[in-house]
């Protein structure tokens, strides 16, 4: 296979390319999101494989990229290789069709399992680490809840979120401090947060917030 290898890390890119050629594939690596787009453009490859966190930014420009390909080029085989489960664009990249792989680079046990994944995927399956997937539906479940808010709940949520007191957010939405005390009653039920003694249920419902 001729595989586009995308790693910022010198060391390891050079330890995958020379592990890939050994076993018969031809690689062209590169350092940063840019080179990945440029390579898969010039000439489509085989197959992908990527970190996420890359130049300039070391964020998620490794899998924004390959996420972009893949609409560029549907089906284009794509095994993302990290340390890191990057849940934003990761669930897009799951739920975006066969050929994609995901596996976290601490919990590749030898070479064979790297590349019969890497096979796996190239032939159109689908690998995901176990972890990826139960940090995945734990993010899930966490979302859950929010989404039963309306829209004017989530925007009163928000404005908790900045710290804002009952009267302030009354203020800034231009409501009556009664309108917003019921829609923050409304949130607390609807996250599954009874009255308790400490009563912290606010400081509980905008770190829910924040974390979905």
């Amino acid at each position: 296979m001729r595989i586009v290898l995308a790693e910022d890390s010198a060391l390891l890119r050079e330890g995958l390319t020379h592990i890939l050629t050994r076993f018969g594939h031809r690689i062209t690596a590169v350092a940063d999101a840019a080179g990945l787009v440029a390579a898969v453009t010039e000439d489509p490859p085989d197959a992908v494989v990527t970190d996420i966190r890359m130049p300039p930014g070391f964020r998620d420009e490794g899998l924004r990229a390959a996420l972009d390909l893949r609409r560029g080029h549907p089906g284009l085989p794509v095994l993302v290789l990290s340390q890191y489960v990057e849940h934003t664009y990761a669930t897009e990249l799951v739920e975006s069709g066969t050929a994609v792989g995901y596996l976290l680079k601490d919990r590749v046990g030898d070479v064979t399992e790297f590349l019969a994944a890497l096979d796996q995927v190239a032939a159109g399956g689908t690998v995901i680490d176990p972890d990826v997937v139960r940090k995945l539906l734990d993010r899930r479940r966490m979302r859950l809840p929010l989404e039963r808010l309306t829209a004017r709940e989530r925007q009163v949520l928000a404005l908790m979120a900045e710290g804002r007191s009952n009267s302030a957010i009354a203020r800034r939405l231009t409501v009556s401090d009664a309108a917003i005390a019921k829609h923050v009653n409304n949130i607390l039920a609807k996250l599954d947060l009874p009255p308790a003694t400490d009563d912290h249920r606010r400081v509980l419902a905008v770190l829910a917030y924040l974390q979905a």
